[in-house]
């Protein structure tokens, strides 16, 4: 399981956002792995704190989740980029990003050089999202899309990057279908309580393949957890 390394962020002033964010990627994501220079590069550039809401700015750059209201939670920060460098998104690639909160996720995927679509089913989430990325991103924003993130989203199919941005009990039968031959598809799945796996899906052959990455704790996402919609 992932251990956490606290970074002090309490009292940070907005001159100090810039040191906070190499400390999180040279503290906490790349002594777990992460080197893809894409997403390193995205992570020492994208201001995560403007993904959080106003109040929990001072936390941005913890490494804890931070809960966002209505059973939602921003991703521990390494624990995204495990996942994203997983996926291993190449620029021009299409990707989907579903239940994607404040869209720090798709703004990374974005950076990287992704053509990338976000859903989320709240709109104060994709509202917060929205603006975030006018701040931060000069040019291929990711576009934001109110939906059942269960569903996916078929008009943009298919994808080669797929990303839920949270934890599931089950990935529903109509996100698969969306994945391209090749493409990949990374989240993580509840195992007992909020003891998580992260797991990799890859399409070939017209079958799925998996692989267990890591075991992590992460609050399961609603609207993700009804059995009878839901196969594996």
């Amino acid at each position: 399981m992932i251990a956490a390394q606290s970074v002090a962020t309490h009292s940070l002033a907005a001159e100090d956002f810039d040191t906070a964010r190499r400390l999180m990627v040279d503290g906490q994501v790349t002594p777990t792995g992460v080197n893809d220079p894409l997403l390193i590069g995205a992570m020492r550039e994208v201001p995560r704190e403007r993904f959080v809401p106003p109040a929990l700015r001072h936390r941005a750059y913890a490494d804890a989740p931070l809960p966002l209201g209505a059973g939602r939670a921003m991703l521990i920060p390494m624990v995204q980029a495990r996942l994203i460098q997983a996926l291993a998104p190449q620029p021009g690639d299409r990707a989907l990003v579903l239940a994607s909160g404040t869209g720090y996720a798709a703004a990374l995927l974005a950076r990287m050089g992704l053509l990338v679509t976000a859903v989320e089913q709240e709109e104060g989430l994709r509202s917060l999202a929205r603006q975030a990325c006018d701040l931060a991103l000069r040019e291929n924003r990711p576009e934001f899309l109110a939906g059942d993130p269960a569903q996916g989203h078929a008009p943009g199919a298919p994808y080669r990057v797929m990303l839920i941005d949270g934890a599931v009990a089950r990935i529903p039968r109509p996100v698969l279908d969306q994945m391209a031959e090749g493409g990949r598809l990374a989240c993580l799945r509840v195992k007992e309580g909020r003891l998580c796996e992260a797991l990799l899906l890859r399409r070939a052959g017209g079958g799925f393949g998996e692989t267990a990455l890591f075991e992590t704790l992460a609050d399961p996402l609603p609207g993700f957890a009804a059995p009878p919609r839901f196969v594996f």
